[in-house]
Order: structure tokens, then sequence, then C-alpha cells
């Protein structure tokens, strides 16, 4: 065979493979060496044969605003008590529930927050599901998380379901709400579109049977089927540290059947499938396409959102962690490389700065190499006064990541940096641990942990450093204490506090030490004028002068207060003054207030 031909070489060199031989390079003639090629990142599998597709059940998100009866629903449905179980009120992470339907019929459903600050989360739930069920209440009405819920359903692409919920309340208005969706682009079938709509009352169990027929109507009309064999593919849903259980990723699986075993990776982060779980916390053997499961066995914990894709051997695992570990490295090599550049750039216009006024004033000055960026920045921020500027360092901790992520989310809407910095100096799922302390007391930050605990010792040591440990289970109420913290740090500011208010009528003289000053003759219209106060002299709504009065006479007496509808002299500090009739004098005196932010997440 001749070894020059390439396509020769390389069928040598995959034979060799298949035989199990292990193959380096390959020499030619012309002594170029082909390498055994090198493994590249994992990718999904073709699409599948139609041979192996079977019928699968839908993935139904289960989306709309806060308080409109979206858990008290699914807990009709899998006649269980979730609601119970959420602080508040309300469903704070997404959760992922099989139910068996009464017709035999089986649905996934994730049920979203309908919170503001969980609205990546709803982007989440509405890009990896078949049907989108939009709950509103029929006593409020299309609400802010019911826009955005109906724009991200549209946004994947998928179709909604409307439920119309709490029929059975007195104020409850069913054309209303219709209407109110119609508007926004969702026209039921009783207004003449093609939306199906169901009213029902979840806390009494009214029309569930309807809904659940409904559902599965929709999904017959999708023709939903699924790839059970061959390697698993699937998603990250939620993520979590569980004191017994350690690692546990909520996964929903889109193709393939996940067995024990099994090795799964999700971006860098990997796994041999230790054990599975369902919503109840009980065992299960395996699970296929469009059932959610709780999966442990996790080295690191993934990335919520991120695929998860099984692997052949535990070679293949380390080859693909390997790969994106070099990817990611890559991509924060350039990062940083940008920054570096973006900072030489800053450095070099203020050398040139300096160089052209030392220049322009005959001065020697210095090789750019001995110039100190750090302490060039540090005026910078001196010049800019923002050393003044109060600082609040915080670490968050929570149960899940999606928890994590809706503060973080939260923390994005905060615009008052020149007022207060707010800095998230560490964030985490988990309890609280030693490094947090150590974090906390290095940076002088508060450890805000959100339905997650810290252990005994761990409180001793922090109260002992003086470490401010704040527990939450509603984001709303975290959210408030941040806001309170960040208010007390903030410092007070003068305000007036108008006493009183006087016109002036004319002005004359008087002569003190053989000078002549102007005095106003005025008359007091509202409150009390006092001697020892401030004044403004306000002409066609500007002030012309702000100061402090040195002589206040009623007739001849010189008078500490000048009451309503009393006449008066008044003379400045200024005595060149020059008053007008219809000036209006403003008596106040400066009172120390405290500031407040404007923060205001979308709550």
């Amino acid at each position: 065979m001749d070894t020059s031909n390439l396509e020769s070489v390389n069928l040598i060199h995959n034979v060799a493979k298949i035989l199990g031989a292990k193959v380096k390079y390959v020499l030619q003639p012309n002594k170029q060496v082909i390498k055994e090629p090198k493994y590249k990142n994992i990718v999904k599998r073709p699409p599948p044969d139609e041979s192996v597709l079977v019928r699968r059940s839908p993935v139904v998100t289960v989306m709309g605003h806060v308080d409109h009866g979206k858990t008290t629903l699914l807990d009709a449905l899998r006649s269980t008590s979730v609601v119970e179980t959420e602080f508040g009120g309300i469903t704070q992470h997404i959760g992922a529930f099989n139910v068996m339907l009464k017709s035999g019929e089986k649905i996934t459903f994730l049920d979203t927050p309908g919170h503001a600050a969980f609205s990546s989360m709803r982007f989440r739930g509405a890009h990896i599901t078949d049907i989108v069920l939009l709950v509103v209440a029929a006593d409020d009405g299309v609400k802010d998380q019911t826009l955005q819920s109906i724009e991200m359903a549209n946004d994947a692409n998928v179709p909604i379901v409307v439920a119309i919920n709490k029929i059975d309340k007195p104020n409850a208005d069913i054309k209303r709400t219709q209407n109110m969706l119609a508007q926004n682009g969702i026209v039921v079938e009783e207004l003449g579109g093609n939306v199906q709509c169901i009213n029902i009352s979840a806390l009494n169990r009214i029309n569930l049977q309807d809904l659940t027929e409904a559902i599965v109507l929709q999904a017959e009309l999708l023709g939903l089927q699924g790839d059970p064999v061959g390697l698993v593919e699937g998603v990250a849903i939620e993520c979590a540290c569980h004191i017994g259980r350690g690692k546990l990723v909520t996964a929903l699986i889109q193709r393939g059947t996940l067995r024990k075993g099994c090795l799964i990776v999700s971006g860098l982060a990997s796994a041999k499938v230790r054990a599975m779980f369902n919503e109840f916390g009980r065992p299960v053997l395996e699970a296929k396409p469009s059932e959610a499961v709780q999966i442990i066995g996790w080295k690191k914990l993934p990335k919520v959102g991120d695929e998860i894709l099984e692997v052949e051997n535990e070679r293949e695992l380390q080859m693909v962690l390997r790969f994106r570990e070099n990817e990611q490295n890559k991509i924060l090599s350039e990062e940083h490389q940008a920054a570096a550049n973006k900072k030489n750039e800053k450095y070099l216009e203020e050398y040139k700065a300096v160089l052209a006024l030392k220049q322009e004033y005959g001065k020697i000055y210095r090789p750019l190499t001995t110039l100190n960026l750090n302490l060039l920045e540090s005026q910078t921020d001196t010049n800019n006064n923002n050393n003044t500027v109060p600082v609040l360092n915080v670490i968050i901790k929570g149960d899940v990541a999606g928890s994590v992520e809706a503060i973080l989310d939260m923390f994005d809407t905060y615009k008052e940096d020149n007022i207060c910095r707010l800095n998230v100096v560490h964030y985490s799922v988990g309890h609280v641990t030693k490094s947090d302390l150590e974090f906390a007391e290095i940076f002088n930050a508060i450890i805000y942990h959100f339905n997650v605990g810290v252990l005994n010792n761990l409180k001793e040591e922090a109260k002992k450093k003086g470490i401010s440990l704040r527990q939450h289970n509603v984001i709303y109420k975290l959210f408030d204490n941040i806001k309170e913290e960040i208010n007390n740090r903030l410092p007070k500011v003068d305000f007036k506090e108008v006493l009183g208010e006087a016109k002036v009528q004319e002005m004359f003289q008087v002569t003190d030490e053989k000078k002549k000053v102007n005095v106003a003759g005025c008359c007091c219209l509202q409150g009390v004028l006092q001697k020892s106060a401030i004044y403004d002299v306000i002409r066609r709504e500007e002030i012309i002068y702000t100061g402090k009065v040195v002589s206040m006479r009623h007739l001849k007496n010189e008078v500490s207060t000048i009451k309503i509808n009393v006449e008066c002299g008044i003379r400045f500090e200024d005595p060149t003054i020059v008053f007008k009739p219809g000036d209006t004098l403003i008596c106040y005196k400066l009172v120390k207030m405290p500031q407040t932010i404007t923060w205001d997440p979308g709550y």
C-alpha cells in the first residue's frame, strides 16, 4: 500500500484503533507526522432514527404572577402539601414534579416562582418545556409577571394553556380576565381564539379534571416523542447542597434513560450517578425522557440551566473536562488580557497628560516604567470622592442555585453606587462554612444565609469575631434588610425646617456706628420669625441672599421672635443688601435628616 496516500494512512490508522492497537503516529516518506486526533468537546448526538422513538409525557411549566395560585394548583394535582412548606406563601425555586393522573397519563410539571426577583428562573422554565400552563387569578387579572410569562413563552415558541384560577372568589371576573389576556395577544377559545382556557379553583379543586384533559389534548396535538435509548441528554434545572445526601442536582431528562452508574458531565461538573430520587425523596431506578429526578454523585455542582450529557467511560469523561477547562482558561485569559489592555490604555492616557504638563512647565519627568498605576488609580478615586462613599459588603449563601441567582439578579438592579457601594464579596450554595466567616472577617461583610443554617460552633465563632449573620426565608424580607443596612450607612443631610414666612413691605435705612445700613420692613405672614434662625431672601422665585439676622425690632424694642400678622424691622449680617417691596423672607433652621435610597427591584 502506498503510504504517501493520505487516505490510506488514515485507513490504517482507523483499523488499528478498531483492533485495539495503540496508535501514536504514522511516518510517511516525506516525514510528515499524523498524530492521533485530539479529542474534542462532547456534543449532542445527531437526531435519532424514527424507529426508536416512543411517545413521551409532556413537560408543563406552570407560570404566572405571584400569589395567583400556581403552587396550590400543583398541590391539588398531586394531592400533597407543597404550598405550606414555602416561606411567605411563595415558591422560591423551581420544583419538578412527575404527576400521574387518574387517566393513567403522566405529566412532568415545573413550578416556577411568580415573584419579580425570579425572572431568570421563569425564562429557563419556558425554554425547557413543551407546554406553558399560564395561571391567572380571576380576581386580580393580568399582572406584570403574567405579561413577562407570556413574552417568555412566545420567545420560546411554546404553546400556552390558560388556567383562570380563584373563580369561586366573590370579586372574580372571568370575562374581564379573558379580555385582559386578549389585549396582550392571548385570545382564548371563548373569544374566538385557539388558546384553551379552563376556569378553575385550585383551592377547592374545581374543574381540575378538565384542566388535565386540556393539557393531555395539547400534548397529543404536539405529537410528543422521545428517544429512550443511547446516551443521556438533559438539563440541570436546580442545584443544591443537601446535608444528608451532599451535592444534589434536579435534572430533566430529554433523551436516553438515566440509570445508576451512568457517567454524566454538565459544564465543568461531572458525576457518576450513585442514586436518583423523585420529588418525594424516594429512590428510583431509572429516569426516561420527560422525567425529572434528583441526582447524587456530583464532585461539584454544575450551573443551573447547563445541559447534562452522558459519556461512555471515565477516560472520555476526563478528556471532556480537560478540554472544557482549557477552553474556559482561554476565555479567562482573553478577558484578563482585555482588562489589562484597557488598564494600560488608561495608564498611557494619564501618563501622556502628566508628560504634557511637565513638558509645558519645563520640569523633569520620570520614565514610564517608574509610574505607579495603583497609586494613580487611588488618586483618581480620591479626585472622584469615591473614598468618602460608604460601603456595604455582603456574603450570600443559599439553599439552591436558583435562589442565589435570584438574589444576585436583585443586586443587579442596584444603581446607587455613588451614594453607597454594595459589594458581593462571595456567594455559593450550601450552609455557612468556616471559610465564609474568614471572608466576612477580612472584608467586614454581613453574611446573609437564605434557607440554610449555621452550625452552632460557627455561630459562637461569629459572635466572638463580631460577624453579623442574617438568616432569611423570604427574598423580599432579605431585600428590605439590605436596604435598611444601606440607609443606616448613609450620612445625614441638612434639611430646611421652615419656621415662618414674611413679606417685605418697604426698605428703610438706619445709622449704625456712623454707617448707613439697610433694614427690611416686614410683616410675618405664616408661622413665626426667630432671630436665631437662618433666612433666605427670595425675589421672583430666586434666592438673592442667605444669612443670619443681627437685629430684629418690633416698634423700638429688640425682640427674639415675631408672630403671625406682626410687623417688624429686620437687619441682616450684610448691611448692603437691597430689599424691594414684595420680597419674601423664609425663616428656617437646618436639621440633620437621614437619607434613603430609591432602590426598587420590581416587587
